[in-house]
């Protein structure tokens, strides 16, 4: 009975390992953050990795500005500078699509639009994944009520969970952002 038993549990370690390895084998990753900075701002600029602890107050106003639930406490943002100017911000953020991860850059800036848009690692099936053309919609919009699908964004057809995801993921962006406004991060060190 003992040994049917622990053979039971093995066969099923061994069915989860297996359907992880499966899971981890279609996982495509495509940049690192380094090489999406890098892609975002000029090589001579400046990066900073900042670090918030975001306020109730704030969370409650990203919250309410973009219209997106989350719960996130801490904040990671990169500002880029060249000698006094600021050039932007880059954020990153990890979200479900369908039922798998899927983790982008969007970058502001100063004047707290969108730069760029890039997705990093995409876990779903390769049909749900956005062109260039559709994410170029994004760029230099701000937080309004035409940064919505079926306003001034249009749908993916086939794919409009992943539509969703990345526009949820901007707005909320963009809400943090202006929620911080001239919030003095946590701590700060330099990206080498």
């Amino acid at each position: 009975m003992k040994l049917a038993r622990m053979t039971g549990l093995r066969a099923s370690f061994a069915l989860a390992f297996a359907l992880l390895a499966t899971h981890a084998a279609e996982a495509r990753v495509f940049m690192t953050q380094r090489e999406a900075l890098a892609a975002a701002f000029p090589a001579s600029a400046k990066i900073v990795r900042q670090t918030f602890f975001l306020t109730p107050e704030q969370i409650s106003a990203a919250k309410s500005e973009s219209g997106v639930d989350f719960s996130d406490q801490l904040l990671i943002r990169y500002a880029a500078t060249s000698g006094d100017k600021t050039l932007g911000y880059a954020y990153f953020d990890t979200h479900r699509v369908r039922t798998l991860p899927e983790s982008v850059m969007i970058a502001v800036t100063a004047d707290g639009r969108i730069d760029r848009v890039e997705i990093l690692s995409f876990d779903e099936p390769s049909d749900y994944f956005p062109k260039r053309r559709w994410i170029d919609q994004l760029l230099g919009r701000k937080l309004d009520g035409d940064l919505s699908l079926n306003r001034a964004i249009r749908p993916i057809s086939g794919a409009s969970l992943t539509g969703r995801a990345i526009v949820n993921a901007s707005r909320k962006v963009l809400a943090l952002h202006h929620a911080l406004g001239n919030a003095a991060p946590r701590s700060a060190e330099v990206v080498p």
